[in-house]
Order: C-alpha cells, then sequence, then structure tokens
C-alpha cells in the first residue's frame, strides 16, 4: 500500500508563499501523474494542478500565474509553490499519485495538508 506524506502547509497573510511537498512513504514505485487538489469547507475537491512524467504541466484557472508545480522524480516527489496568496486559497490542500500497470491506472491520496490564508 502506498501512503503519501504531505508536508509544507500552514498559515500565511495574503500575498504570502508557501511550499508544499509530498512523497510516497517507503514506495519504490515510479508514478505516472502527481497532482495536488483542494477542499474549502462546503466545497467540493478540485483539481489546482498536475504534471506528468514527462513534465507537462495543467494549472486551474485560479492557480495559474501564481502556483507552480514541480516534480522529482528520482525522490518520487511533487513539490506546489504557491505565490501571491490569497484568502480566497484557504483549504485543505491534498496529493495525488497516478500509477500505472498493465494499462490500469491507479490513483492514491495524501492525507491533506492545512493552508490558512488571513490577515
Amino acid at each position: 500500500q502506498v501512503q503519501l506524506v504531505e508536508s509544507g502547509g500552514g498559515s500565511v497573510q495574503p500575498g504570502g508563499s508557501l511550499r508544499l511537498s509530498c512523497a510516497p512513504s517507503g514506495s519504490i514505485f515510479s508514478f505516472y501523474a502527481m497532482s495536488w487538489y483542494r477542499q474549502a469547507p462546503g466545497k467540493q475537491r478540485e483539481l489546482v494542478a498536475s504534471i506528468t512524467s514527462g513534465g507537462v504541466t495543467n494549472y486551474a484557472d485560479s492557480a495559474k500565474g501564481r502556483f507552480t508545480i514541480s516534480r522529482d522524480n528520482a525522490k518520487n516527489t511533487v513539490y506546489l509553490q504557491m505565490n501571491s496568496l490569497k484568502l480566497e486559497d484557504t483549504a485543505v490542500y491534498y496529493c495525488n499519485f497516478e500509477k500505472l500497470n498493465l494499462g490500469k491506472s491507479y490513483y492514491y491520496w495524501g492525507q491533506g495538508t492545512q493552508v490558512t490564508v488571513s490577515s
């Protein structure tokens, strides 16, 4: 079983920055896509950004120009650099890894890390 461990959440003021990290604990698998989702209170979980093993990225409109997703394939680690944070970025952020095996996709979730933007 793959366990994803997230770190880097916290509280910042509007305009501040945070960097989230996520890596599997003890896994020897390689993963195809790595993504960050977030869920604000009372809202559905939404995709923030994703990156494939080849480095192709995709961002939600709300993240474009402010957030940068990157990955270190050797470490199986994904990062989310968040700049110019806004009040509406407050949410629990989850990483999600996709593993491909024999044509099937398997998805794994982190436990979530709280990001709070407040003045």
